[in-house]
């Protein structure tokens, strides 16, 4: 399971259902399905995660539920509102963070709010408390009265998350929130949107860093060229890949014999070497590296380095895909291919 918090929080009911939602983009010349066919529900509470290379499909597929998109077929409900009769129901409870910033440079960090706050029908009588209640929860409110302007892109990206909070929403789009942003800051906002979901905030949380979905969603959804390919937790998306853990072994050099050996050892399934890395899938990797390391001495291979590890989330977007996270439409690489010998 994911190291987030969303499963300790999810309230077990749907607040998000999705039934065979398909959208096609028509022009003269080129017909383009950006998302297709898809169905799943969202829990009340829970971090929810859409994977995917860019142009997969998540954020056309955000627009929809935030009813900026109309569906070319299918259904979807937010908190059993439909999309496409009930918008303006469906906009009064959620609260959208998109990929590009938003927010007004030369104004302040509490002007952006307040103006956002008033947009959302905020009362006059609590606005201030909760403008300044949330610049507090991203660590602004020594900047409360800077302009905007003068902010790192992480400060600003934070300031963007809880502006979308001000009315506390019961649900919250983050559309790529950490894209661009350096590992301290997007660390930051790692903790900033578990904070939020401890409020029992439902989150759907569109990404391609695998990293922070396994930090933060309780369970992840995969998507490619606009159709979802599997959707669970962490734990059991990693049985999807037959081969179990993967070594991998640094050596100076390898010998045939010495993989073939490799390769006949009970539990191991397959075995890779590319340069200097040794790769080996074993359903249980703790039960055979001792007879794996006992190879190594017996022909005399001195191992440079040696790590045994459960498959990755990038392990699995490449076994369903056949791809990388950002190779577009490409194939796997050598690396990949490194991943699943």
């Amino acid at each position: 399971m994911a190291q987030g918090i969303a499963d300790k929080v999810t309230d077990n009911f749907t607040i998000i259902r999705i039934d065979h939602l398909s959208k096609v983009f028509a022009s003269k010349t080129k017909t383009v399905t950006a998302v297709n066919d898809v169905s799943f529900e969202v829990m009340k509470g829970e971090i929810f995660g859409l994977l995917g290379s860019n142009g997969a499909g998540k954020s056309t597929l955000i627009r929809i539920l935030t009813t900026l998109l109309s569906p070319t077929s299918g259904q979807a409900f937010v908190n059993n509102y439909d999309i496409t009769t009930d918008q303006e129901k469906i906009r009064s409870i959620i609260g959208v963070c998109p990929q590009n910033y938003t927010s007004d440079v030369e104004l302040t960090a509490y002007d952006n709010l307040e103006f956002y706050g008033k947009l959302q029908n905020v009362p006059d009588s609590i606005l201030p408390d909760r403008i300044m209640e949330l610049l507090k929860m991203a660590g602004l409110e020594d900047r409360a009265y800077m302009p905007v302007g003068t902010f790192s892109g992480g400060m600003k990206r934070k300031l963007e998350i809880v502006r979308a909070f001000i009315h506390r929403p019961l649900i919250l789009f983050l559309d790529e929130p950490t894209i661009g942003l350096d590992p301290e800051a997007r660390r930051e906002v790692w903790q900033q949107i578990m904070m939020l979901n401890k409020e029992h905030t439902t989150i759907i949380l569109t990404t391609h860093y695998m990293d922070e979905a396994e930090k933060l969603c309780g369970r992840i959804a995969f998507v490619d060229r606009g159709k979802l390919l599997a959707l669970d937790s962490m734990e059991n998306l990693r049985q999807l890949i037959p081969a179990g853990d993967l070594i991998e072994i640094g050596v100076a050099h390898m010998d045939p014999l010495a993989e073939e050996a490799i390769r006949k050892i009970d539990l191991v399934n397959a075995v890779s070497v590319v340069e200097h890395t040794v790769t080996i899938s074993a359903t249980n990797g703790s039960r055979v590296i001792t007879s794996i390391i006992v190879v190594f001495e017996q022909y005399a291979l001195p191992i440079i380095s040696i790590s045994i590890r459960s498959p990755s989330l990038e392990d699995i977007f490449i076994y369903l895909t056949g791809k990388g996270i950002d190779s577009g439409n490409g194939t796997c690489n050598e690396a990949d291919r490194r991943k699943l010998p």
